[in-house]
């Protein structure tokens, strides 16, 4: 079992769980591709606070990942998984033919002694090979999708997450994503085969608030114990948010409310949308 939960011994134990990380088989990283990792405080460079709820957490490297996967048609071993921190994936640790090594992302069924490889053709499609996706069979499961040819890797790259390859139409690829979204992508445009590993990262209860502190999270005041001039949803007599549509302090809405940049070229590409649009229309 790759999650352990805790006997209610103690309240903070009470609906706590763990990942055991059963995948993670190597426990230091590689010192040659970690970077420095400084945190901001929730402020921007004028030292304002502009983020609600975010500060803190323990000290973190940055793991150096290799999402354009570039080194072609040479082949990479599989040293070890290790645990990132600063993703909920794992990482394999890859080492080529001649000597370098790079960090991706652990795809599920990945293992130490396993052999991997990119390429600009067709090669096996097995878990961790990356190629074009006018090269990867059709009903097939991948993971770090690239958008734009060339640019790395965008979509599905979280713990558990994979995108099924439906099929080809002349430049373009259509994907299924996790969320329901049907989209296409330039044939192209690269990807991983195989899903992404650590799906039991959902699954796991914190059960007290100090471990979301260690991420980094403070305590968020509600809306409704405001006063009307700090939250749209503050003030009125009882517990009320006097009609207001859920949002944020600055009045932008929280459930349901649009968040993509308009304009973005890729929403050109989108066949149908993660959910049906507000308001009784129709799904695009």
């Amino acid at each position: 079992m790759a999650v352990r939960v805790y006997k209610p011994v103690t309240n903070a134990r009470r609906n706590a769980s763990v990942n055991l990380h059963a995948e993670v088989t190597k426990r230091t990283p590689e010192k040659s591709l970690l970077a420095p990792l400084h945190g901001t405080g929730a402020r921007n460079s004028q030292g304002k606070r502009t983020v609600r709820g975010q500060s803190g957490g323990h000290k973190r490297r940055y793991r150096k990942i290799d999402f354009r996967r570039s080194k072609d048609d040479i082949a990479a071993k599989v040293i070890g998984i290790e645990y990132d921190p600063n993703r909920s994936c794992h990482i394999a640790l890859l080492e080529y033919a001649d000597g370098d090594r790079r960090y991706i992302i652990a795809p599920k069924d990945l293992t130490d002694g396993g052999e991997v490889m990119s390429s600009s053709k067709a090669i096996e499609p097995k878990a961790g090979n990356c190629m074009p996706l006018r090269f990867i069979p059709t009903g097939l499961t991948v993971h770090n999708v690239e958008m734009v040819p060339g640019s790395g890797g965008r979509i599905c790259r979280a713990a558990g997450l994979g995108a099924r390859l439906t099929n080809r139409e002349g430049r373009w690829a259509t994907l299924v994503l996790p969320s329901g979204e049907i989209r296409q992508v330039s044939v192209d445009c690269r990807a991983t085969v195989g899903s992404v590993g650590n799906a039991d990262h959902g699954n796991v209860k914190l059960g007290k608030a100090g471990r979301a502190r260690w991420m980094g999270r403070r305590p968020v005041t509600r809306g409704v114990a405001m006063s009307h001039h700090q939250h749209p949803h503050g003030g009125g007599e009882g517990k009320s948010k006097g009609g207001q549509e859920p949002s944020n302090a600055s009045g932008t809405q929280s459930k349901g409310g649009r968040t993509r940049r308009r304009g973005k070229s890729s929403d050109l590409r989108i066949l149908r949308r993660r959910r049906s649009v507000r308001y009784g229309q129709l799904t695009l």
